[in-house]
């Protein structure tokens, strides 16, 4: 017999509830299947050509749907072609400037922009559908990649930020008379430079032009009225009342209106009051002036008989402005006891007393004087160089150059042009007569019987100057130098006289003799003919203008004794001197004989051989004319 359920049981319950579910799921299966195919229809129904961009797209405001990336490209660079020259105004805080897109080299990258529209509306089929759908119903602009030259950007833009910038002015201490006030500060405004930057390339490279408007943005005051507050305080109190500066026993009053004058005022509430400034410097140089003195170095005075004393140093003082500055702004801040001592330096003598008496300079060594005369510019040299060698100092060990002493010869130093011999003739030279403080300091040294180690003789002979003992520079090349070899310090000095020079080296006397002993001066060569035809002068005639000079030799052997009698040293200088030429006219020579017309008449030649010109005659070998 059948089973018999009842109706409530949980078995059947849950029967049904399966079979509801299943229902349910078919209906849903169905659904989808019949929603599937439907989205497939719809997007296949808008899914469009791919060869072809989506209806609606747009790039840099250019419809360009329905067209063919090919044809989208070409549209797009003609209209960016036709627009190349055409301006662009921009405006910023009411002020126009026109620019054009090839100035700048814009360049825009069409085809990247058409390649990203054909992204945005490509895709398989279905896909491709309702990408296109999407761009329908929210249309998106395509921006294209775009390039300018950046230096010319950048320097655009400083030339419009020069005319738009008004920049913010800060708030700032003021002085008014003996008051300290505050002046506020403004707010300005400047081009906002980034934004500006970026928006001025787009809008160039762009196919629109209508104007555009640049970026300005505020630029208010960093320092304020009320963050001064404490500055200007500050400040009222340092020119509240007159200082008084003290140095030894003197007292100086400085009065307010000087004490404003050199404040510097602060430009925040961060930076420290000071006296400085134009009017601090000349303030504290006047300062410096009253109270410094230099020092004095130790010297030597020349007594009678040539004996030397030592002329004592003294220190000097200076000024030392930052600290005596400081000690002033110090008591101005105070509201009494408004007294500074100025800071004082004591400055020493580069030579002191002690160091002048340990060089050991008690008399004379050696000495030597010239007579000296010429035009006045040769007196005026010869005085010249005297000064710039006299007072020269010279260590134990240590070696003398003439050169290194004067240093060059200029017309900035004063030097004046005077007769001086340049190769081998008397010429006009700057300098000249500076041979004659040479040779002096020359002789001076010989007679000390110091090691002359650098000497030069003048190209010619000068009878006035010992024989042999006379010495010429030129600088750099000729230089004169002579070696301290005693164990103290040696000074060279120069007395000038209206005609004469007395070149004197003091030091530890050596008591050293000197013997000289000069050879003659001798012939080594007939001076050289200049001859010259004078028309006036018969034939054969012979006139000698100037007999000239020999080239001439000599030499000079010093010998140099201890005081104990020894042979210290034995030196000898040889001086070869040029020839001057002899200077002669002749007449002129005899006209040749014209030629018979018979050949057979010829008189016979003269012999090969035979002249009728005078013969000319050297000087006697003998005869040197001073010089």
């Amino acid at each position: 017999m059948p089973r018999v359920v009842a109706t409530s049981s949980t078995a059947l319950r849950s029967r049904r509830r399966a079979a509801a579910r299943g229902r349910l799921w078919s209906r849903l299966a169905l659904a989808g299947v019949v929603l599937a195919v439907v989205a497939v229809v719809f997007g296949l129904a808008y899914a469009g050509s791919p060869d072809r961009l989506a209806g609606g797209t747009t790039i840099d405001g250019v419809d360009v749907g329905g067209l063919t990336a090919g044809d989208a490209r070409q549209l797009l660079e003609r209209r960016a072609q036709q627009l190349a020259r055409v301006p662009v105004t921009f405006t910023a805080a009411g002020k126009q400037f026109t620019l054009e897109p090839r100035t700048f080299g814009v360049r825009v990258d069409w085809a990247a922009a058409v390649a990203e529209a054909e992204r945005q509306g490509g895709g398989f089929g279905v896909v491709r559908g309702y990408r296109r759908l999407g761009l329908e119903l929210f249309p998106v602009d395509v921006a294209p990649p775009t390039h300018a030259y950046d230096a010319a950007i950048t320097y655009e833009l400083g030339q419009i930020g020069k005319q738009v910038d008004s920049p913010h002015r800060e708030a700032r201490l003021v002085r008014r008379g003996l008051h300290i006030t505050i002046a506020p500060g403004t707010t300005g405004h400047v081009l906002d430079r980034p934004a500006a930057r970026a928006l001025l390339v787009d809008s160039l490279a762009s196919l629109s032009r209508a104007p555009v408007t640049l970026p300005v943005k505020s630029d208010p005051p960093a320092i304020t009225v009320s963050s001064l507050a404490s500055a200007q305080q500050a400040a009222s109190q340092v020119i509240a009342a007159p200082i008084t500066l003290t140095v030894g026993k003197t007292r100086l009053r400085i009065p307010r209106w000087r004490l404003a004058t050199i404040l510097k005022l602060p430009a925040d509430a961060n930076t420290p009051l000071t006296f400085a400034g134009p009017a601090a410097d000349a303030y504290f140089a006047q300062l410096e002036k009253a109270v410094d003195s230099a020092p004095k170095d130790a010297g030597f005075a020349i007594g009678a008989g040539g004996t030397v004393r030592v002329v004592p140093g003294s220190p000097g003082l200076s000024l030392d402005v930052p600290r005596s500055a400081a000690r002033m702004l110090a008591a101005a801040e105070r509201t009494t006891n408004r007294v500074a001592q100025l800071a004082i330096a004591e400055q020493q003598p580069a030579r002191t007393t002690a160091q002048a008496e340990a060089m050991g300079i008690t008399g004379t060594v050696g000495s030597y004087e010239t007579i000296y005369g010429g035009d006045p510019n040769r007196i005026h040299n010869v005085q010249l160089v005297a000064h710039l060698v006299d007072r020269a100092l010279i260590a134990p060990g240590a070696t003398f150059s003439f050169n290194g002493t004067t240093g060059e010869r200029t017309a900035a130093k004063g030097f004046r042009e005077a007769p001086v011999i340049i190769n081998g003739e008397l010429q006009n030279g700057l300098g000249g007569g500076i041979c004659q403080v040479s040779t002096t300091v020359f002789n001076a040294a010989y007679e000390a019987g110091l090691p002359i180690t650098a000497r030069t003789n003048h190209a010619l002979y000068i009878s006035h100057y010992p024989l042999g003992r006379d010495a010429t520079v030129n600088y750099p090349d000729i230089d004169l130098k002579f070696v301290n070899d005693t164990q103290h310090w040696l000074l060279l000095r120069t007395w000038v006289g209206s005609s004469s020079l007395t070149v004197t080296l003091y030091g530890a006397p050596q008591n050293r003799r000197v013997e000289s002993i000069a050879s003659p001066l001798r012939v080594v060569g007939p001076p050289p003919v200049a001859k010259t035809v004078d028309a006036t002068l018969k034939q054969g005639e012979t006139v000698v203008d100037d007999p000239g000079v020999p080239a001439q030799s000599t030499s000079v052997e010093r010998k140099v004794y201890n005081p104990n009698g020894t042979l210290r040293s034995d030196a000898t200088w040889t001086s070869s001197y040029r020839a001057e030429p002899r200077v002669i006219r002749v007449g002129p020579k005899a006209k040749p004989k014209p030629k018979p017309k018979n050949p057979a008449k010829q008189s016979p030649a003269e012999p090969k051989g035979k002249s009728t010109t005078t013969p000319v005659t050297p000087p006697d070998a003998t005869a040197t004319p001073a010089r």
